[in-house]
């Protein structure tokens, strides 16, 4: 059975970190780029990251690089996702995805094959 299953999420005041886990069972990890999401309450889900199962290269979008970092660990089949001076804009449920290519149209959600049900961020003092 194919899962994503994210984990890290909670509730921070401004400034403060989080590190968020994409777990992946039931197919070859190794064959799947990983691609971060998030959606905010009343707005569309929005691609934020991607690392490319080939060679690892990662992608941000512009709002967040320098904040965001993406990593993966292989051997325990997970990516993670490290936010540093969370802002209340960050607020949002937090989704990793799987894909079988190399972060094509990595910000697209139609270009994923599996979904995981999302972790909640909430940022506020």
């Amino acid at each position: 059975q194919v899962q994503l299953v994210e984990s890290g999420g909670g509730s921070v005041q401004p400034g403060g970190s989080l590190k968020l886990s994409c777990a992946a069972s039931g197919f070859t990890f190794d064959w799947y780029s990983i691609g971060w999401f998030r959606q905010a309450p009343g707005k569309e889900r929005e691609g934020i990251s991607c690392i490319s199962f080939s060679d690892g290269v990662t992608y941000y979008v512009n709002d967040i690089k320098g904040r965001f970092t993406t990593s993966r660990d292989k051997a325990k089949n997970t990516v993670y996702l490290q936010i540093d001076s969370l802002k209340p804009e960050d607020t949002a449920v937090y989704f990793c995805a799987a894909q079988t290519y190399g972060c094509a149209g990595w910000r697209e959600t139609t270009e994923y094959d599996f979904w995981g049900r999302g972790t909640q961020v909430s940022v506020s003092s």
